[in-house]
């Protein structure tokens, strides 16, 4: 199971949130290159970036920072927050990008999604947020009526590279995945599935990887950045399994 490190940008600097509220920001740096650098070092297989002013806006607005972040790496990263066309898939791909996730798009714009698959096969990832079991959209500023799970139900017929779940709920607290969320997720879901939220402790990842299934990965921000998880620690511990 990968340990994957977030990098969220907010205003060209690397925060965390909260609960994904926008006010309740903490920034940890403002150079991302570096911090990309620095998980890589720590032996990072793959980073998934997010531009949060591009989710909720609708349109990427941190390029810069994610083209100096697809520069100073060499490993697989992955693109989050504000992808809404064709022409921004590409030029994150021409820049660099080995997979982009599709939030917003997933639940609201389905031939989209379908034209994404199509042309970049293999690259594209739905991203499944969920606040009190409901979709969140738009960098997690709006509340959907669609239940999360009949989301993922209905993304079963595309050919996606993975979905990532993350529970809106746990995340930045730091007091664990919503496990129970998590398992009705991997009964539904029909392509690899990541884990988002909550992760505090390397036993916590230990768990994760204990459902087994379809589990391919778990995203971890804030306990790397707050120091709670020791990234090199936690990918050896993932091995040793």
């Amino acid at each position: 199971m990968l340990v994957i490190p977030a990098i969220d940008l907010k205003d060209g600097r690397c925060v965390r949130l909260r609960q994904g509220n926008l006010r309740e920001e903490t920034v940890y740096s403002s150079d991302p290159a570096s911090m990309a650098r620095r998980w890589v070092e720590q032996g990072a297989a793959l980073l998934h970036v997010v531009d949060l002013n591009g989710a909720v806006e609708g349109e990427p607005k941190n390029a810069a920072a994610i083209a100096s972040i697809l520069k100073a790496v060499s490993i697989p990263v992955q693109i989050g927050g504000g992808i809404r066309s064709l022409d921004i898939i590409e030029r994150y791909v021409a820049d660099g990008a080995s997979r982009v996730v599709l939030g917003t798009a997933a639940l609201q714009d389905r031939a989209f999604l379908e034209s994404a698959c199509r042309a970049y096969a293999g690259r594209i990832v739905a991203g499944v947020d969920a606040r009190d079991g409901m979709v969140a959209v738009q960098g997690w500023t709006q509340v959907s009526s669609t239940q999360a799970l009949d989301l993922i139900a209905a993304l079963a017929g595309y050919p996606l590279a993975a979905l990532i779940y993350t529970d809106i709920g746990t995340d930045g607290m730091l007091k664990g995945p919503n496990f129970a969320a998590l398992r009705s997720v991997l009964e539904r879901a029909h392509c690899p599935v990541i884990a988002s939220g909550g992760i505090a402790t390397v036993e916590d990842l230990r768990a994760i990887r204990a459902l087994g299934g379809k589990i391919a990965g778990a995203i971890v921000g804030k306990a790397l950045y707050d120091g709670k998880v020791e990234l090199s620690q936690a990918i050896r511990a993932m091995a040793a399994a």
